[in-house]
């Protein structure tokens, strides 16, 4: 335990060494050892009940809730070391909810979370993660400031809007959709020095248009969730211009078939199509050659032309880009299941295509464990700052774990 605790000293030393009192060096490392502790609940009074003579309740209080220190600067440190020990494949994008029983707290609203799978009270924070198969971490946060806290907005809550000066939540935040707060995230960590050119995220965000428009406005490539209802045109569509007659504005070049929904083009492309994949260990024992269960299904690549109305506008009339549309297909269904669309090169072996589709897995990892034993959702705190600050010191713990995980046994921290 003792080298474990000098690691910590350690680590944490690095990730505060930006700020500019001891004190909040101090406090900055004891609060991560307090949330690395045992115990079911890691809000400050049971961490300072635990954590013996550094258990200042006020001081750790003060320090999570209302110190003045820039949690962006302490995301960056935690960057640059988990970009080294990740070596990532991807940027994942996701978003968690964090329930609650009253509506004090900054943002909190009735809203849809997949953390219960359907509407209820909460606050829902996006992340950004660096991930790979063996090892991520989260880099970056924002909470989401839902319509009913935004005073331009019409659907603002009179009620919200006045809290918001007792949360602390700045005057020029306002409502904005989620897949802008994760393109803002993006931005932020590559002005960081963060460079993977390969961004993942769920249907959430792959069916928001202007997302992936966004993303290849900065040239990164995607490997996206997306809905069964997106539609598209064949690879092999090509659009066809009028004749101009001399009247009027000259006629835009159209593809002359309606598109398809992507699940309609899948089950078009046929069940003989799906290829099998296997494209990780899992973590419950099997009898794959390492004891865990391999975990594999069937899948459909097709190259495709998004369609809809933003993508015309973009290319302006010329012909739509290709991209991969990739199917979940298994054998005991009827019909394909899942579906991702990828702007990956034509080449991408299937392999690839679905390993990557599939690492999302890795924050759902995260998230499980930064819930159960490293207290991110047991932030008691109402303020902006304090939530900020909160899912900041969590993410260094996190990323404690990993490292010592990927220390002790790399192959253990890839199957968690």
């Amino acid at each position: 335990m003792a080298g474990v605790r000098e690691d910590l000293e350690a680590f944490a030393a690095e990730l505060f060494d930006g700020f500019f009192r001891a004190d909040q060096r101090r406090w900055g490392q004891v609060y991560v050892r307090g949330l690395l502790l045992d115990g079911r609940r890691k809000s400050v009074e049971p961490m300072a009940a635990k954590l013996g003579e550094d258990g200042n309740r006020q001081a750790l209080a003060h320090f999570v809730t209302t110190s003045p220190w820039n949690p962006a600067h302490v995301r960056a440190r935690l960057a640059w070391k988990m970009q080294e020990a990740v070596q990532p494949a991807a940027l994942v994008v996701d978003d968690t909810g964090f329930l609650k029983d009253g509506d004090a707290s900054a943002c909190v609203s009735r809203q849809y979370t997949g953390t219960a799978g359907k509407v209820t009270n909460c606050q829902v924070g996006v992340s950004l993660h660096l991930a790979d198969d063996h090892a991520s971490a989260a880099v970056n946060w924002r909470l989401f400031l839902p319509t009913s806290w935004d005073a331009a907005s019409p659907d603002a809550d009179p009620v919200k809007v006045a809290r918001r000066k007792r949360c602390g939540i700045p005057a020029d935040a306002g409502h904005v959709e989620k897949w802008q707060l994760a393109l803002d995230m993006i931005d932020e960590t590559r002005s960081w020095g963060i460079d993977v050119p390969l961004v993942v995220a769920d249907a959430g965000y792959g069916d928001a248009t202007a997302f992936r428009l966004g993303l290849e406005e900065r040239k990164l490539a995607y490997n996206v969730g997306i809905s069964s209802r997106l539609t598209a045109h064949p690879a092999h569509a090509r659009p066809v211009t009028p004749t101009y007659r001399g009247i009027g504005r000259r006629p835009v070049a159209t593809y002359p078939d309606k598109p398809m929904t992507v699940k309609e083009l899948v089950i078009q492309a046929g069940r003989q199509a799906a290829r099998p994949v296997s494209w990780r260990e899992g973590s419950r024992p099997g009898k794959g050659r390492s004891g865990y269960k391999r975990m594999h299904s069937r899948f459909v690549a097709l190259r495709i032309r998004p369609a809809g109305r933003e993508i015309r506008q973009a290319t302006e009339g010329a012909e739509l880009p290709e991209r991969w549309l990739l199917a979940e297909w298994p054998s005991t269904e009827s019909e394909p299941v899942q579906f991702w669309l990828s702007s990956l090169p034509s080449g991408m072996p299937l392999a690839t295509l679905v390993r990557l589709a599939k690492i999302r897995w890795r924050i759902e990892h995260d998230y499980r464990e930064m819930k159960q034993a490293l207290g991110l959702a047991h932030f008691e705190g109402r303020t902006w700052n304090g939530w900020h600050h909160h899912v900041t010191l969590v993410s260094v713990a996190h990323a404690f774990c990993t490292l010592q995980r990927l220390a002790r046994a790399p192959k253990d921290a890839a199957q968690g």
